[in-house]
C-alpha cells in the first residue's frame, strides 16, 4: 500500500494486495458514479401501439365532441446534465405541438365528433383533455393526461412515458405519426375504450349537460336552476323546453363561439405544420448528440478504467515482489505507471469531447427557439398573438359573446362565470 512516510510516498509492503485491491475498487466505483446515466421518469407504453379504430361509423348524436386544452409544459430538470440543450422556449412550443398532433391522431380514429384544441378549460367541452409535459428531451417524452365529461366525471388519469429509437425518428409523418406514436396511440386508446363502455343514454347527458353549462355561464339567473351540483359532479335537474327561445339564442351564441374556436384551431394546425419540421430535426440530432455523447463517456469511462488497473497493477507488482524483484522490474513499472497515465489523462479528454457534444445539443435548442417564434392572426379584426395573448383574447372573446347575449335578451351577465365551475 502507498503511505506517507517523512514526507515522502513509500510502498508498505505489510498492508499487501488487501490495500491495493481496495484502491481500485475504490477508484473505479468513483469512476462508475461519474458516468451514471439519469432516469426517465414514468412507466414505458408499450412499443408498437396499434391504434384502436370505430368498427362502425356512429351517429351525429352518438358522437362526443372533444376539447384539447393547451398543456402544461411544466419545469424543466433540475439535474444540469439533463436539462443541457433543453429550454422553456421548447417547452412552450411543445405544449401546443402535443394536443395538435393529440388531436389528429383522435380524428383518426372516428369515435369522436369535432376535436378542437382550446387555450384554456372549455366551459362547453363534452369531454375536456388537459395534460402536462413531466419531461421532454427529445429521445424521451412522459406526458401526465386527465380526461373528465361535462358532468364532471373523470375518466382516468394516467402518465405515458415513451423512449424512442434512433430510427423512429425517421418514420414520421405530419399529422399522422409522430416519434412518440405509441405514447400518442396509448392516450387514444385509453379514451376510446372509456367510450365503449357508454350507452347512448350516457352520451346524450354528457352532451344536454355541456350545453346546459355552457347556457348557465351566459345567462345564470335563467339556466342554473336546470342543473344540480353534488361534491362536483353536475346532473340535470331537468331540460328547458327544446323550442325555448332563451336556449335558442345560447345555441346561437355557441354557433358563434365555435367559429373562434375553429379560427384558433386553423391557427394551432398552421403552427404545428410550421413547427414540425425544425422541431422534429431538433429532436432527432439532440437524441443522436445524446447517444454520442454517452458512447463517448463509455469510451472514456473504459480508458480510466484502463489507466486505475495499469498504475494499481504497476504499485502491486512492487509491493508483492521482494527487493531484488523489484529492482529488476522497476522498468515495467515505470512502463505500467506512464501508461495508465496516459489512459487516465486519454479519458480525460474524451470527457472533455462529450462536453463539446453537450454544447452542440445546446446550439440545436437555441437554433429551434429561434425557429419557434410565434405566429399572428386576424380575430374579429384585430391582429393576436397566439403566445402570451391568446388565452387573453379567448378569454376576452367569451366575455364578449355574453355581453351579446345580455344585449339580445336584456339579460344581466354574470360578472365572473368560471366561478360557477369551480
Amino acid at each position: 500500500m502507498i503511505a506517507l512516510e517523512n514526507g515522502k510516498w513509500k510502498l508498505d509492503r505489510r498492508r499487501g494486495q488487501s490495500g491495493y485491491s481496495a484502491l481500485v475498487v475504490l477508484l473505479i466505483y468513483s469512476l462508475l458514479m461519474m458516468s451514471g446515466c439519469a432516469t426517465v421518469p414514468g412507466r414505458q407504453v408499450a412499443d408498437g401501439v396499434a391504434p384502436l379504430t370505430a368498427s362502425n361509423e356512429f351517429q351525429q348524436d352518438e358522437l362526443l365532441n372533444v376539447s384539447i386544452k393547451v398543456f402544461d409544459p411544466g419545469v424543466l430538470p433540475r439535474n444540469p446534465d439533463q436539462r443541457r440543450g433543453l429550454s422553456m422556449e421548447i417547452r412552450e412550443a411543445e405544449s401546443r405541438f402535443v394536443p395538435v398532433h393529440l388531436k389528429h391522431t383522435l380524428q383518426h380514429t372516428g369515435y369522436w365528433g369535432a376535436v378542437r384544441v382550446v387555450p384554456d378549460d372549455d366551459l362547453a367541452a363534452e369531454v375536456l383533455v388537459r395534460g402536462k409535459i413531466e419531461y421532454s428531451d427529445g429521445e424521451s417524452a412522459v406526458l401526465s393526461v386527465e380526461v373528465v365529461d361535462s358532468s364532471n366525471i373523470i375518466w382516468f388519469r394516467k402518465t405515458y412515458a415513451e423512449t424512442a429509437r434512433i430510427e423512429e425518428h425517421h418514420q414520421t409523418e405530419a399529422e399522422s405519426r409522430d416519434t412518440f406514436q405509441d405514447l400518442f396511440n396509448s392516450v387514444a386508446n385509453d379514451m376510446a375504450l372509456y367510450r365503449k363502455e357508454l350507452s347512448r343514454q350516457q352520451v346524450q347527458t354528457i352532451r344536454n349537460l355541456a350545453e346546459l353549462r355552457y347556457a348557465s355561464s351566459m345567462a345564470p339567473d335563467t339556466f342554473s336552476h336546470y342543473l344540480e351540483n353534488q361534491e362536483g359532479v353536475y346532473a340535470i335537474r331537468q331540460l328547458p323546453a327544446h323550442n325555448d327561445p332563451m336556449i335558442e339564442r345560447v345555441r346561437s351564441i355557441k354557433t358563434r363561439d365555435d367559429m373562434l374556436v375553429d379560427a384558433i384551431n386553423d391557427y394551432y394546425d398552421m403552427y404545428y405544420l410550421d413547427l414540425w419540421e425544425p422541431y422534429s430535426s431538433w429532436r432527432m440530432y439532440r437524441h443522436e448528440e445524446v447517444e454520442t455523447m454517452r458512447t463517448v463517456e463509455r469510451e472514456a469511462l473504459a480508458q480510466q478504467v484502463l489507466g486505475v488497473a495499469a498504475i494499481v497493477g504497476a504499485i502491486a507488482l512492487g509491493v508483492s515482489s521482494d527487493i531484488d524483484t523489484s529492482v529488476r522490474t522497476q522498468p515495467l513499472q515505470d512502463i505500467m505507471m506512464m501508461g495508465g497515465a496516459y489512459a487516465l489523462y486519454s479519458g480525460h479528454q474524451k470527457r472533455q469531447e462529450g462536453q463539446l457534444n453537450k454544447v452542440a445539443i445546446e446550439e440545436l435548442g437555441d437554433s429551434f427557439s429561434s425557429e419557434a417564434e410565434p405566429l399572428t392572426m386576424e380575430v374579429e379584426g384585430q391582429t393576436v398573438r397566439l403566445t402570451g395573448s391568446a388565452e387573453q383574447q379567448y378569454s376576452n372573446w367569451r366575455r364578449i359573446l355574453r355581453d351579446i347575449y345580455a344585449k339580445e335578451t336584456g339579460l344581466q351577465s354574470p360578472v365572473n362565470p368560471s366561478a360557477l365551475y369551480q
